[in-house]
């Protein structure tokens, strides 16, 4: 019996040191990593725009579907590094007459994401961290949260003020317009996150919200 459990010993402390070693991997240069995917999702966004503006002009909006938006923290009237922005992609364009203000409140559905131990990442290789609705997007059955706009991150929330009912988008947030440096749940600190956010309903500040359906 004590030949056994002096086996038993080793094999245990041999796959903790594995797990441990697995769990270093994922997080290995993850600030870094982190930093390299927003920084290409960003420049792709820009060269997108620049190449629209060029073909069309002061209508280039009506045919791209991306967007880069400053944090509205900040002022509009400096450039600042690209980690004052957020990056946007539009999947869906919404028929809203008007955009919430940061005093406002929404009805929304979303789907978060980190990426996990695989770079570059994807859709194939991402984490799910928090989500509304689960499998394949469903209106008939998923139901939205209601929220406060200034309630979110810094960069979800300069993402909804440009958004109308209606809008389906995939936002691009960088760790400095999230979490930043601190840790929250299943988001590690430093993290880049992708959202999909789906607006449902717009309601102004004093007015209420009435309830869902």
């Amino acid at each position: 019996m004590k030949k056994v459990l002096l086996l038993i010993v080793p094999l245990l402390l041999l796959a903790s040191c594995k797990d441990s070693e697995a769990e270093s991997n994922v997080r290995h240069n993850w600030p870094e990593r982190n930093v390299q995917w927003f920084a290409e999702v960003y420049d792709a966004a820009c060269a997108e725009i620049e190449t629209a503006k060029a073909q069309y002009g002061n209508d280039w909006e009506e045919h791209c579907d991306w967007r880069v938006y400053k944090t509205l923290l900040k002022s509009q009237d400096v450039q600042g590094p690209p980690t004052d922005y957020i990056v946007c992609k539009i999947n869906e364009r919404g028929d809203g007459d008007w955009s919430p203000a940061y005093t406002d409140s929404v009805r929304l559905y979303y789907r978060g994401w980190i990426m996990d131990d695989n770079y570059p990442a994807s859709k194939d290789n991402m984490t799910v961290f928090s989500q509304t609705y689960y499998g394949d997007f469903n209106p008939a059955t998923a139901a939205p949260v209601a929220m406060a706009a200034s309630a979110l991150v810094e960069g979800f929330t300069t993402a909804i003020q440009y958004m109308v009912k209606g809008d389906d988008w995939s936002v691009y947030i960088p760790s400095e317009l999230a979490y930043g440096e601190k840790a929250s749940d299943a988001i590690p600190a430093y993290s880049t996150l992708l959202f999909r956010i789906r607006v449902e309903r717009v309601h102004k500040s004093g007015t209420g919200m009435p309830g869902w359906r």
